[in-house]
C-alpha cells in the first residue's frame, strides 16, 4: 500500500513536479483508512480539516438542503483527492462525502500538511491553481442548476461522463437513475421520464452497465 500511496501522490497535479524526497516526506504524514460502500466519510458541517487522497475506490461529494434533497457536486476516483478546501480555512465542511464503493484513502491532517507545505512553497502555488479550477467548475455547476432545466442538465451530465468510441459516445459504467437525479438536482421519476424519451427517440441505447449516445439529443425538450 505504501508504494500505491507514493505513486498516487506523485500523479496529483500540485505535487507532480516535486522531487521524490518531498513526496516521500508527505507520505510519512498520511494515515491509511478504509471505508465500506455507502460509508459517510465526511458529513456537511463537520469541524474536521484533513486532506483525503483516494488510493482505491470512488466517492461522491454532495450537498443536502433542509428537506434532505441531495445534489451531487463531484464524483472522485482513485488518484484524486478531496477535503483540500478545509486546509486553507477554519470553516466547517461545506459538503458531505460518501463512498460509492469500497474505498481506501490516505488522510493527512491539516497541521501536518501546513508544516510540510512551508518546506515546499512551490506546492502551495500549484495548489492555489488547482483550487481556482475547482471553484470555477463548481461555479459553472451552480449556474447550470440556476439557468438550465432538468432535461438540459441531464443531457450535459451524460455528455460529460461519455467517452468517444468511433462515431458514438459511451458511458461504460452508467449511473443509476437515482444517481443521475442527484447529479442534476431532480427527482428519479423525472429522470426516468427523460431517459425513456431519449431511448424511444433512438438517441441513447442502454446495454447492461453501459449507455451509448448514438445520436445527438435535441438541445431542448
Amino acid at each position: 500500500m505504501q508504494q500505491v500511496l507514493l505513486s498516487t501522490l506523485a500523479k496529483i497535479p500540485f505535487l507532480a513536479k516535486l522531487p521524490d524526497e518531498a513526496i516521500a516526506a508527505l507520505a510519512t504524514k498520511a494515515k491509511v483508512l478504509r471505508f465500506p460502500k455507502q460509508a459517510v466519510i465526511i458529513s456537511e458541517g463537520d469541524e474536521t480539516s484533513s486532506l483525503y487522497i483516494i488510493l482505491t475506490g470512488k466517492v461522491r461529494v454532495f450537498g443536502r438542503d433542509d428537506k434532505s434533497k441531495e445534489v451531487t457536486l463531484l464524483v472522485e476516483e482513485a488518484g484524486q483527492y478531496f477535503g483540500e478546501l478545509a486546509l486553507l480555512s477554519d470553516d466547517p465542511r461545506s459538503a458531505a462525502v460518501e463512498a460509492l464503493e469500497p474505498t481506501v484513502c490516505a488522510v493527512v491532517c491539516k497541521a501536518d500538511f501546513i508544516n510540510w507545505l512551508k518546506l515546499h512553497p512551490d506546492a502551495a502555488i500549484a495548489l492555489l491553481g488547482v483550487l481556482s479550477k475547482k471553484v470555477r467548475y463548481l461555479t459553472e455547476k451552480v449556474k447550470q442548476m440556476a439557468l438550465s432545466n432538468v432535461y438540459e442538465r441531464t443531457i450535459k451530465a451524460l455528455q460529460d461522463m461519455a467517452e468517444p468510441e468511433g462515431n458514438i459516445f459511451v458511458i461504460r459504467d452508467k449511473p443509476t437513475q437515482q444517481e443521475l437525479a442527484n447529479m442534476v438536482g431532480s427527482s428519479r421519476e423525472m429522470i426516468n421520464k427523460i431517459m425513456k424519451e431519449l431511448t424511444k427517440g433512438g438517441y441513447i441505447v442502454v446495454k447492461g452497465k453501459s449507455l451509448r449516445i448514438e445520436n445527438k439529443p435535441p438541445a431542448s425538450w
